[in-house]
């Protein structure tokens, strides 16, 4: 990922092709370590491509993967469940609300504000 932002900084500094010795200056000014493989590896896959369309088809191919909403779905009660689902959840927040009140009596007697 750090060489990848460097190259993205490098393109947004004006360097619209930067080179393997750009990459290692701009880690470097960061005290970040380069890795000689990765930015060979980079430099080779970006080449002669314009980053916006690299960029753009990323979006595309991020758009199409799943983000996670399965688990609302999940913990949400079943069609003929009716409120059993919630007295659990309620028990839940009683109990932390609880315990919240134990860790806030822990002050030893006194208080910083007083």
């Amino acid at each position: 990922m750090k060489v990848i932002a460097a190259y993205l900084l490098a393109v947004l500094g004006g360097n619209p092709s930067p080179s393997a010795n750009n990459l290692k200056d701009i880690l470097g000014s960061v005290g970040a370590e380069a890795d000689d493989d990765r930015i060979e590896l980079l430099l080779s896959e970006v080449k002669g491509k314009d980053i916006t369309e690299l960029i753009a088809s990323g979006r595309e191919k991020l758009a199409s993967v799943p983000s996670g909403g399965g688990a609302v779905a999940v913990s949400a009660p079943a069609a003929g469940g009716g409120g059993a689902g919630a007295a659990p959840a309620a028990e839940i927040k009683k109990e932390e609300k609880v315990e919240e009140k134990e860790e806030s009596d822990d002050d030893m007697g006194f208080s910083l504000f007083d």
